[in-house]
């Protein structure tokens, strides 16, 4: 069981950092922020296409990683 959880643990970790570097950047960095992008750091504007997809695809994958890590814990 520890075993097939651990092979599940790295596959799920494996493509949740695949995912986060998929992922486009948000700003243009600090001097972005400071130098008159805030109304693109702050703005309110929705994830679409692939964003959208990619960024649900973390929020699941962290959640499975969260409940693989306490289920292995606890099997400890």
């Amino acid at each position: 069981m520890q075993t097939l959880l651990v092979v599940l643990l790295i596959i799920v970790c494996v493509s949740l950092i695949a995912v986060v570097l998929l992922q486009s950047g948000k700003s243009a960095g600090l001097s972005g922020a400071i130098g008159g992008g805030a109304e693109q750091l702050f703005g309110k504007q929705k994830a679409r296409g692939m964003d959208l997809i990619l960024h649900r695809a973390t929020v699941i994958l962290s959640l499975l990683f969260f409940m693989i890590m306490l289920l292995l814990t606890y099997l400890s």
